[in-house]
């Protein structure tokens, strides 16, 4: 097959080492106590909306820091029992976007949780300040301090959806989906290595994954923001790649529960996320139920439309198994 990375024989097998640092579950484990220690206090406001069947409402709740974060928590008006709940995570620089974009989800049976990332398009602002300098969007946002890194916070918001999934009556909790695309899909690969409760999950050519490869190599999107960084503050070098080993995708995979299941895909053409940090993170990840859709002459967009199609099979499979 075709790849502007390496050859598939190559990513089947590429295990590169683990880049956590000795503190890293000590770290994340602070982190989600910090995110904790403040109440959630969920927020529901009914949005009208044309479509039948769906009963949709804009979700606000605490996240990191105690800062308001949006998104939208939808539901199949006519389902009974404890549903499935699917958490959806969105690309870079995006939001939680429009209803129609979780249908498939919602005729499956299935309440959706969509998250808008902090400080992105979506209805989330920004309220932390961040020291140091930056260079672009987000992806260099207080790089020199992993406390203070950006991403720490918006993977402690993505958990905090989870938990407010978790702690509705109508929701079940042990059929917790998570999926994304790009930086929704590096967010869902965080979620699941940080929360066992994860029992599937659908990342779609992840980002934020493999950091020193990545920035490396990738010619085109975010990660180029972090070369300019380092190209600009080069006396920094070392301790950025300090910094995203705590953020890595990498790390937080092989921290995933084995017992859960998982459907990724990769573009082998993809510039953006090359073929190499996807399969780095899916090789390191230890679920025995674990399959990766590939799309060989496929940039960024992935399989796109046959990607979902794709993933509505697998997840009405994986739900009807238990």
């Amino acid at each position: 097959m075709p790849s502007l990375d390496w050859g598939l024989d190559v990513l089947q097998e590429y295990r590169p080492a683990l880049t956590a640092q000795p503190d890293f579950d000590d770290f994340w484990a602070r982190t989600l106590a910090e995110a904790r220690a403040h109440d959630l206090a969920p927020e529901l406001t009914p949005i009208a909306t044309p479509l039948q069947g769906v009963r949709a409402e804009r979700l606000t709740y605490a996240g990191f820091g105690g800062q308001r974060i949006s998104g939208l928590y939808l539901r199949p008006a006519a389902a009974d029992g404890p549903l499935p709940v699917v958490l959806c995570y969105h690309g870079y620089g995006g939001g939680a976007e429009l209803l129609h974009a979780y249908l498939p989800w919602l005729l499956l049976g299935c309440a959706v949780v969509a998250v808008d990332a902090r400080g992105q398009a979506g209805a989330t602002g920004e309220e932390a300040g961040y020291t140091g300098g930056a260079v672009g969007g987000w992806m260099t946002n207080g790089i020199l301090d992993p406390a203070g890194y950006y991403f720490r916070r918006v993977y402690a918001d993505c958990i905090r959806a989870v938990d407010f999934a978790c702690g509705r009556s109508e929701l079940d909790p042990t059929r917790l989906v998570a999926t994304g695309g790009s930086q929704g899909g590096g967010l869902t690969i965080a979620v699941a290595g940080l929360d066992a409760r994860i029992a599937y999950a659908m990342p779609d050519v992840p980002f934020l994954c493999h950091f020193e490869r990545a920035v490396n190599i990738s010619p085109a999107g975010p990660y180029v923001e972090v070369a300019a960084y380092c190209a600009k503050y080069p006396d920094s070098v070392e301790q950025v790649f300090r910094t995203l080993s705590y953020h890595d995708g990498l790390n937080f995979a092989a921290r995933i529960n084995p017992a859960s299941r998982h459907l990724w895909s990769v573009g082998l053409w993809d510039d953006v996320c090359p073929p190499s940090t996807v399969y780095a993170a899916y090789n390191a990840c230890p679920a025995s139920a674990k399959e990766m859709a590939i799309y060989p002459y496929n940039k960024h967009e992935g399989g796109g439309q046959a990607q979902r199609a794709r993933q509505i099979d697998w997840l009405a499979a994986a739900l009807a198994e238990g």
